[in-house]
Parts: structure tokens; sequence; C-alpha cells
């Protein structure tokens, strides 16, 4: 089985140098214009000149979203700006538009082209027109495809595949939405979604309110979750496995890349047979990332009204288990920057670059005045504790249980 490339969001430059210290083969990132998720797009090019030349020493490449839907004005700058990537050492830009596709291949040729998931692509015919009109290097395709779709248009495409296996799902068709835009003025097509299906809503018929102050409705969609198939989608022989999330904070990217980096090794190693046991594994691990409700999206079929969050309280409770970050590690002691509480004798998880995950008890704490504490429940505070085995700055911590 051949093992895909796993490609992890960032929304700024530490995230993007987390993603592949724990073991992504590539990052998407967004400049400063032209892209979507605008909030998350902090990366200047001097940012993206870093990002690229970090990527180097790893052996990753860097993707840069130019995904934006533009309007006339939108032009402005944007010849300049893909030199510019070109010169970076950016390997590819992700693009939803024929116009933006057409510049690259002029002004910047060296730069693969990478038609978005925006674009909806769902056949062949249509690959064929992108690769014989726009030269593109891969698509991304959309994310209502099903897994034999996806099997087929791998086959018969003389371009790279690419889908999504976590995170984010847009309520609407490839992300094609108008409720931001009619109800904040802010163009989800063109970075400023607000995502507006997340909100919650009185619901009414015939004048009637049907909707409870407990239960307000929503309609966004439960996030992609693929673990349970991923077996099935390595074997659709597609180039790129895609992560959602460059909104999301570092603890989180550096989570599920760790995650579905030894999820997606082991499937290989094992040629695509992985035991309901590990599987199980994988699932029990997500839910020390995260709480949203998830769903495997449409490879299986129709997404029907089961993949919908209708209820607020459909949402479990915060997940707080990320306590803080090695600062320093010498003679067993180490220095942590802490961000949720923890006391003696919680059972601690450490989390860190391509290696199994570790655990140890907290024996004791001490903040900087060498006091003793019994627990810590001060966000950001410096505080030592005695490990039992060597970690390495910037590893992360996560409690797993109470004692």
């Amino acid at each position: 089985m051949r093992k895909p490339e796993l490609l992890a969001p960032a929304g700024d430059l530490d995230r993007c140098k987390t993603a592949i210290r724990f073991g992504a083969d590539a990052v998407y990132i967004g400049g400063k214009q032209f892209s979507l998720r605008s909030r998350a797009s902090n990366f200047t090019i001097e940012d993206i000149q870093e990002a690229c030349r970090f990527a180097k020493e790893y052996g990753a490449r860097i993707h840069v979203t130019v995904n934006m839907v533009p309007h006339e004005e939108d032009f402005e700058g944007l010849e300049e700006y893909l030199k510019q990537l070109e010169a970076a050492g950016v390997s590819a830009i992700i693009v939803a538009s024929l116009s933006v596709m057409e510049l690259a291949r002029k002004v910047a040729p060296k730069l693969e082209i990478h038609c978005s998931t925006q674009f909806s692509v769902t056949n062949v015919s249509a690959i064929e027109f992108l690769k014989t009109r726009f030269a593109i290097d891969r698509v991304v395709l959309a994310r209502e495809c099903t897994l034999e779709e996806i099997r087929t248009i791998t086959k018969e495409a003389n371009v790279e595949t690419e889908v999504f296996i976590h995170g984010g799902m847009c309520v609407n068709y490839s992300g094609r939405c108008t409720l931001s835009n009619r109800m904040t003025l802010r163009d989800a097509n063109r970075g400023g979604c607000a995502q507006s299906c997340r909100w919650f809503y009185h619901l009414y018929e015939e004048n009637q309110e049907i909707s409870t102050k407990e239960n307000l409705f929503t309609m966004g969609s439960k996030d992609l979750c693929t673990i349970p198939i991923l077996s099935e989608i390595l074997s659709t022989g597609v180039t790129s496995l895609k992560i959602e999330g460059r909104m999301k904070t570092e603890y989180y990217i550096a989570s599920i890349v760790s995650l579905y980096r030894h999820l997606i090794d082991e499937i290989v190693e094992k040629d695509g047979h992985l035991e309901e046991e590990r599987q199980m594994y994988y699932q029990n691990e997500l839910q020390k990332i995260e709480n949203r409700l998830t769903c495997v999206g449409f490879y299986k079929g129709r997404a029907g009204k089961e993949s919908i969050i209708t209820t607020p309280n459909s949402n479990q409770e915060v997940n707080h288990s990320y306590i803080g970050r090695i600062e320093d590690y010498q003679e067993g002691i180490a220095k942590i920057s802490t961000r949720n509480p923890f006391a003696l004798g919680d059972t601690i998880e450490v989390l860190s670059p391509k290696k199994e995950l570790r655990t140890f008890q907290v024996q004791s704490i001490k903040n900087e005045l060498g006091e003793y504490l019994e627990e810590s429940k001060k966000p950001m505070a410096s505080l030592y504790i005695p490990i039992p085995f060597p970690v390495e700055k910037e590893d992360f911590l996560r409690r797993i249980s109470h004692d």
C-alpha cells in the first residue's frame, strides 16, 4: 500500500513548525491576502520564507492558499504576490479561480497549482479540462465525493488527487455559503466567513415558535472524522490526506497530526489491515483532543440529517486535558508552562514528535519561588515537576486521569 502525503493546517509560523515536527509531510498556510480563513492567515512573506526554510530541513513542503473567489478589485498585487511565493520556495498554491490559475501559470511557473475543494470537482471530465487548459498538478476533490467515486477518479485522472480526512465541514455544498454575507456582510468566499450555520436560532412554524430557550436551532455539520474508514481511503490511491483547521491551537495541531501520522504509518505497515482493537485505540485517542461530534461525511454515500448538529445540546463538554508544555528539562526535572489545572497524583501523558505516548504520575509540583504545591490552577505559570524519562523542549503534556 502506497503511503500518501499527510497535509496539515497552520494559522501561524509556530503552528506550522509544530505540524512539521509532529509528522506532517506538508503544511498549508495562508498569507495576509487572497486567502479564505482570513482571520487565520497570519503569514507575512517573511514568515512564509521561514516556513519554507524550516520545512526543507525536514523534507516537508509548504502549500499556500490563494483560494478566495476574487472580484475585480481583488487582483491588485496578486501577480507580485505569486512571484514572491515562488521565490520563497513555496511548493504549491491552492486555487479556487480559473483566472488565478491562468495568472499563476504565466508569472510563477514553478508553483504547482492545486485546484481547491471550493471548485467542487466530482468527475474526471472536469479534471481533464483543468489539466488541459490550466495544467493543474493536483485536485482537492469535493467533500461530497463518495469512496467509490474517489477510487474511480483517482484511477482515471491524470493528476494527483487530495481528500479531507478530518476537521470542520461546511453545511453548504463545497463551502458555497451566503449566510455570512447576508447576516454580517462578511463574504465567506473572500475570507470572511462568520460561521453563521453554528449560531443558535429561534425556529418558527406558521408564526408559532417551536424552539425553546433550552433547545434553540442550529444547522452546522458535524466534524469529519475518518478513523473508522481510513484504510478504505488509503486503498483508493489518493496522493494526499488533508486535515482541516487553520484556526486551531498549536496543541490541537500537534495532537491531531501525531494521531494521524501514527495511524497512517500503522495502516501502511500492515498493508491496510487494521484490527478493530487498534481502530478503537485511535478513536479513544481522539477523545483526548476534542469533543466535537463527528461523522464520516459523504464517503459512505449521502450524508443525511444524522450528519447535522441541530441543537446546542449536541456538543459535549470542552476538553481541558491539555495542561502545559515543556520549557526545559534537566536532571529529571521539567520546567513547564501551564494552561489548565492539574494536581498531585494526576497521571500525565507526554506528547512528543514521532514518539509513542509515555505516561507518569505527578509526584511533586514546585513554583519559581521554590514553594511546593498540591495543585496548579493558574494558567501560564512556570512550574517544576519531576518526569522519570527524558523529554524535549516544546513537548506537550495532557492529563489522562485523576487519582
